[in-house]
């Protein structure tokens, strides 16, 4: 029996694909929340140590995750816009220089850079559509770039990026390495240290399983007090705990980046779910769910009309799958299929479908079934 057998009941009318949006929770991370909000009724925080201890293994399962050096590399934020606007509007910049970024990003990874064009920073998209995406990246660096901020996969294409390439390349360059994750931490192994990324973050309701509200923000130990902080606040302070002391300064850990009070409900929730994918083991995670994608790939290329819009290829694929039906209204077809129960996003080029690890071949199945129905 798998570990997470009993982890995901199975409805048999429900067809849920769409991780790389909002995913559903394992039990434990319900019940976990549903024990959080009883002690609560019962006692309110009277044992609040406890619930620190809850959020310092938070902190460890996340460490872990991305292979960081130490937990105090580790804060606990409320979304990826927020960790990004934390390095775009916590850098030093001068007039002239340039972010990288491709021209695939989800909004947040866009819009924050180009929110610096008032500091004379520029901004240069560089295209993913040839055969060697990483080297397109490099080659835009110049000796005005300060930064590439890029996502791990792509939200609407699913494209995965060599990171380790990408880091080393701008390593050599000079040029910081910031990491949107949200589409790869969860999904697939993630090493920050490898890649030599300066910053990752990612949000913990896609493929971590967990609660809206709750992100990781890694930032890199000798980058921590070069960033410029603008928000302040009693939880972020080297003493948190002496609530009298008229002297303060930032905390020496990435705790610096946590203003005010912590979203422990969120902690709870996201910590049963890490805890899950911490069993089963990211390998074996990664495992499973090519497992999954190779089973959706080769059904959509045996239907007539469907087009896959995303990389198929095993080291260039992560948990997203685009495609459309040839001379079908992509609107239409998203309707359709949620007509049937079918939770995906119409995303990009196309339809986006997105399993995990543990979704049943029973949902691939009765999927590709439909989309072929609806492909005559």
């Amino acid at each position: 029996m798998n570990a997470w057998t009993n982890e995901f009941p199975h409805d048999e009318t429900l067809r849920y694909l769409n991780h790389a949006a909002v995913a559903p929770w394992p039990k434990r991370a319900a019940q976990a929340v549903t024990a959080f909000a009883q002690e609560n009724v019962l006692q309110g925080a009277k044992d609040y140590p406890a619930w620190l201890e809850i959020e310092q293994r938070l902190r460890t399962r996340l460490m872990k995750l991305l292979n960081a050096p130490s937990t105090a590399d580790i804060a606990l934020v409320k979304n990826t816009s927020e960790a990004l606007s934390f390095v775009a509007f916590g850098l030093d910049w001068r007039a002239g220089d340039q972010v990288i970024i491709s021209n695939e990003e989800f909004p947040s990874n866009r819009i924050v850079w180009e929110a610096l064009s008032r500091f004379g920073v520029e901004v240069i998209e560089v295209s993913l559509a040839g055969s060697n995406p990483e080297q397109a990246l490099l080659d835009a660096c110049t000796a005005h770039t300060r930064l590439m901020a890029i996502s791990a996969v792509q939200y609407a294409s699913g494209l995965r990026l060599d990171l380790i390439k990408l880091g080393q390349g701008c390593r050599q360059n000079g040029v910081l390495l910031c990491v949107d994750a949200i589409q790869q931490l969860g999904a697939l192994p993630l090493d920050v240290q490898a890649c030599d990324c300066a910053f990752a973050m990612a949000d913990g309701h896609k493929w971590m399983l967990g609660p809206e509200g709750l992100a990781v923000f890694y930032c890199r130990s000798d980058l921590r007090e070069q960033l410029t902080l603008n928000e302040y606040g009693w939880h972020m302070l080297d003493n948190a705990g002496d609530y009298n002391s008229r002297e303060w300064q930032p905390a020496r850990t990435a705790r610096r980046f946590e203003c005010g009070s912590p979203n422990m409900l969120g902690a709870a929730a996201l910590e049963a779910s890490l805890s899950l994918l911490d069993e089963v083991g990211m390998v074996n995670v990664a495992q499973e769910l090519q497992t999954r994608m190779h089973i959706l790939i080769q059904g959509l290329k045996a239907i007539p009309g469907a087009c896959i819009h995303s990389a198929t290829d095993h080291d260039r694929r992560a948990g997203i799958l685009t495609f459309t039906l040839g001379g079908k209204d992509n609107t239409a077809i998203f309707e359709s299929l949620k007509q049937e129960n079918i939770i995906c996003a119409q995303r990009g080029a196309g339809i986006r479908l997105s399993p995990h690890f543990y979704t049943p071949q029973q949902v691939l199945d009765v999927t590709l079934e439909i989309i072929r129905k609806l492909s005559r």
